[in-house]
């Protein structure tokens, strides 16, 4: 069950990956043009709010 679990997860992040690149190719170039200004810190702090706000998801949804 739990490989089953995580081969779902990785299939729904190709999904979403290619839907970025498929329906907003110009968007994706903008924002790499645009990651080397932003300071670490700030792309440090906005990682651990997605990684937090991913495990409260999972942690609501699974129980």
């Amino acid at each position: 069950m739990l490989l089953q679990d995580v081969l779902i997860g990785f299939a729904f992040y190709l999904i979403i990956e290619g839907l970025v690149y498929a329906l907003a190719p110009s968007l994706l170039v903008a924002m790499a043009r645009l990651l080397p200004t932003v300071p670490e810190g700030a792309l440090r702090v906005t990682g651990l709010i997605a990684v937090a706000l991913g495990v409260g998801l999972v942690w609501l949804i699974c129980g």
